[in-house]
């Protein structure tokens, strides 16, 4: 369940971003970290007092989520957080997989020294945030995740096609709601590791490494997360006739 309400501070808005903006990215937020879960209720009367916005700001913020797969709608139950399964997972991330490749040649062949400095800071940021929350060791740092959604930004940043990086960060977003789950099966997972080898790969400039590096990068959290779902979620829902195994 959702915890305590807060409400977005409306004369900032006015000024930096509008009220469907700052609760789009709101309400996103509480779907990425688990605040709102699969298959829960969005309220639109409850959303309202929440965060302390207009009804037309809630309806287009919650309206913008459904293209990303996020929130769905029912013309007669209203809007929820769009639910997971084992086979979505599984075509995210092998779509992921396809995308990474083709933003990796083009940025790692396109990237000028800017490039290189801004991906050097941005995975020196990752590697000096603790990557566990202070009040749970079962859950990520908000401030890490972040920093690792930079860093893998990063990595594609040069790419020179601004429709393929709105496809990345969007795909990226879907696999971090799924991620939250695999947490618990990390511990011995030497992440860092990880995002040092992609990054040396990245500044050598060896595609072939980088990208594969980063599939087996993203295959390994999809292991683990359908390791953790398979008895909460999965395991739960019988599986139409013909599914994949």
């Amino acid at each position: 369940m959702p915890g305590p309400a807060r409400r977005i501070d409306r004369g900032e808005t006015d000024v930096r971003i509008s009220q469907s903006t700052a609760s789009f990215q709101q309400i996103k937020s509480d779907i990425l970290t688990g605040r709102y879960a699969p298959g829960d209720k969005l309220k639109i009367s409850s959303l309202i007092e929440e965060l302390g916005v207009s009804q037309g700001a809630v309806r287009e913020a919650l309206s913008r989520l459904v293209p990303q797969n996020l929130v769905e709608v029912d013309d007669y139950r209203g809007f929820k957080v769009a639910e997971i399964s084992e086979d979505d997972l599984i075509d995210l991330t092998n779509l992921r997989c396809e995308i990474e490749k083709i933003a990796l040649r083009a940025s790692l062949k396109k990237g000028d020294l800017a490039w290189e400095e801004n991906l050097v800071a941005k995975a020196y940021r990752l590697r000096e945030t603790p990557q566990y929350s202070k009040r749970s060791q079962k859950s990520l740092s908000l401030d890490w995740a972040r920093h690792h959604a930079d860093f893998h930004h990063a990595l594609i940043a040069a790419c020179g096609n601004e429709r393929l990086l709105d496809l990345h960060r969007m795909l990226y977003d879907q696999a971090e709601r799924y991620r939250g789950f695999s947490v618990r099966h990390e511990r011995g997972r030497d992440v860092a590791h990880e995002h040092e080898e992609i990054l040396e790969a990245a500044l050598a400039r060896n595609f072939r490494k980088t990208a594969a590096l980063m599939e087996k990068h993203i295959l390994t959290t999809t292991e683990l997360t359908i390791k953790a779902l398979q008895p909460e979620h999965f395991a739960a829902k019988a599986k139409p006739k013909g599914a994949r195994k």
